[in-house]
């Protein structure tokens, strides 16, 4: 049987797998019905020219003509197609139109076509230019790595392929002593790519130690009889374990833990497990915290995280919260009161400031109390007023965008109330563009609950976009010296426009400054937020003359570089 016969479905599962992620070259050219003729004589005449023109062993030159479909599709449109003189007239283009042989490569080995383009070596388009590459990716096929996930190894350590044959083979026969077998080696190398590189490129110690601990996991704690034989399994269990080694950077001390609860490796899916994390990751503990959570309460990973509501009073109240801090709860933060899913419930306790008590108890032996909440309570109630105003948004023409905004606040940690209804109106763009404003104030240090209750108090901070709120931030802080306290305890500052309100008044008051005048008569809250009328009223108290040195030097420097003259109402953003 033809052997592009056997890859014509996973041609197709590979179309469908790329389809919305990568721009494919189109063969327009071609009739539907001539389609996979042309690709399969694409190939084939692909693979003869690597082997016999440019001397590729067949083997690879095989891999390449076989894998590189979109670069293959690419080709196939420069050539004027007609079925009976394809074959020929493509051969005959690969002759004279010599092709960029690292292109063909890279997308082979299993690398995004659409990143292809960014790895292109310059001023070089043949193997024969870069011999080291080619011979490293040959010695890795030899000793057993699938040819289409070499671009793993590549897109994580491209140093790798700057190792000569014997250093690669030397590093991976030394995996050997450890008593992994090759397709153990193959495994363990796809998922930790840097442990192929040669001691002296990463930290003293640090692969020695990981491969330790993989011996005592797979070997001594017996992980390894769980993992069938080939290296996809291999590879997948491998990626499995990265998952914790990621959060915790002590390798050399997670192998006994990891070995003691293998189970949690056998039972989920790295999905599963990298969801998990995630979720407790958002609380804003340690990583390695994370990590020990995990590995000692496994019940964890089968509680649904996601789905169940909750009540943010009965919750703390079931975990313990004193009757004192209750009423501060209730008090200060009404924003957050109500019902909420449970996949918002680290927000909602960074929002109420008590992320960290929270997770501490769960890690201190109580994470139970979550399974048990979910089982005691298992259908919360919504306010009914909260009822009434999503069922008023939902009869609106512009559902989908409040519905939107709605879900950007609940996962803020809002709860499902009427403040959060109420707030809809005052915020304006869809919900990837608010929450790209947040994080952008987020970024500026602002405490995440701090930063709610701004959204709450003042919500039209979120209604400039990202680029405008970072220069405010920036230059209250660097040139005006202002702590993020200020904004905090005045998010409107953020209303006003830099250019022409902010930067020309705080450059007037370092004049005044400058020349001695007392500025106790104003603070920077009113300096920003006054009109021009009251402004130049609190200026001309501290000193007759000071109006006129406003509107003749500064306030005219700003009208002029905005080619503007007369009288111009100083706006808000």
């Amino acid at each position: 049987m033809n052997l592009f016969l056997l890859q014509v479905p996973m041609f197709s599962l590979f179309l469908r797998r790329h389809f919305f992620s990568t721009k494919l070259p189109t063969l327009s050219k071609v009739p539907t019905r001539h389609r996979t003729f042309a690709l399969r004589e694409a190939q084939n005449a692909l693979t003869d020219y690597l082997h016999a023109t440019r001397c590729l062993p067949f083997t690879y030159a095989e891999h390449i003509g076989n894998k590189a479909l979109c670069s293959l599709m690419s080709l196939i449109a420069k050539v004027d197609f007609s079925a009976p003189t394809f074959s020929k007239s493509f051969q005959k283009f690969l002759r004279y139109h010599p092709i960029n042989e690292f292109e063909v490569f890279f997308e082979s080995i299993g690398i995004e076509y659409s990143m292809v383009s960014e790895l292109l070596p310059r001023d070089k388009v043949f193997f024969s230019e870069d011999v080291i590459l080619f011979d490293a990716a040959c010695t890795l096929c030899d000793f057993g790595f699938p040819w289409e996930k070499l671009g793993l190894l590549y897109m994580a350590e491209s140093s790798i392929f700057g190792m000569n044959a014997e250093q690669l083979n030397r590093r991976l026969c030394g995996f050997k002593g450890f008593g992994f077998g090759s397709v153990e080696v193959i495994g363990i190398c796809l998922a930790f790519p840097f442990v192929l590189l040669e001691e002296g490129q990463v930290r003293a110690g640090r692969i020695e130690r990981l491969l330790s601990d993989l011996k005592l996991i797979f070997l001594d704690f017996g992980l390894g009889r769980f993992v069938e034989g080939d290296v996809d399994s291999w590879h997948d269990m491998c990626r499995k374990l990265r998952v914790f080694y990621d959060l915790d950077s002590r390798k050399g001390e997670l192998g006994e833990l990891i070995g003691r609860h293998k189970s949690i490796f056998i039972e989920y899916r790295e999905e599963e497990l990298v969801n998990k994390v995630d979720y407790f990751c958002r609380f804003g503990v340690k990583k390695e915290e994370v990590a020990q959570l995990i590995l000692q309460c496994p019940e964890i990973l089968k509680m649904d995280l996601e789905k169940p509501v909750f009540n943010v009073m009965k919750l703390l109240t079931h975990f313990g919260l004193s009757t004192e801090d209750m009423e501060e709860v209730s008090r200060s933060y009404g924003h957050v009161m109500g019902t909420n899913k449970m996949a918002n419930l680290p927000n909602v306790m960074k929002a109420l400031g008590l992320q960290e008590w929270f997770f501490k108890k769960i890690k201190d032996g109580n994470h139970m109390l979550l399974a048990d909440y979910i089982a005691r309570y298992p259908k919360e109630e919504q306010d009914l007023d909260y009822q009434e105003g999503l069922r008023i948004i939902r009869s609106l023409k512009t559902r989908v965008h409040n519905i939107g905004k709605l879900n950007f606040l609940l996962g803020l940690g809002f709860g499902e109330n009427t403040l959060s209804i109420n707030l809809l109106n005052h915020l304006h763009g869809t919900s990837t563009e608010l929450h790209e404003r947040f994080d952008c104030l987020l970024r500026s240090k602002i405490e995440f609950s701090r930063l709610c209750m701004m959204v709450r108090t003042t919500p039209r901070i979120l209604n400039q976009n990202s680029e405008t709120i970072e220069q405010k931030v920036n230059f209250f802080h660097q040139e005006m010296g202002t702590t993020l306290n200020h904004v905090e305890t005045f998010p409107a500052i953020l209303y006003y426009h830099l250019e022409d309100r902010i930067i020309p008044r705080y450059r007037f008051h370092k004049w005044l400054s400058g020349k001695g005048l007392s500025c106790k008569k104003y603070s920077i809250r009113s300096m920003i937020a006054n009109n021009e009328k009251k402004f130049v009223a609190r200026v001309f108290k501290i000193h007759p003359a000071a109006p006129k040195h406003w509107f003749e030097r500064f306030r005219h420097e700003i009208m002029a570089s905005f080619g503007l003259s007369g009288t111009k109402r100083f706006r808000r953003d």
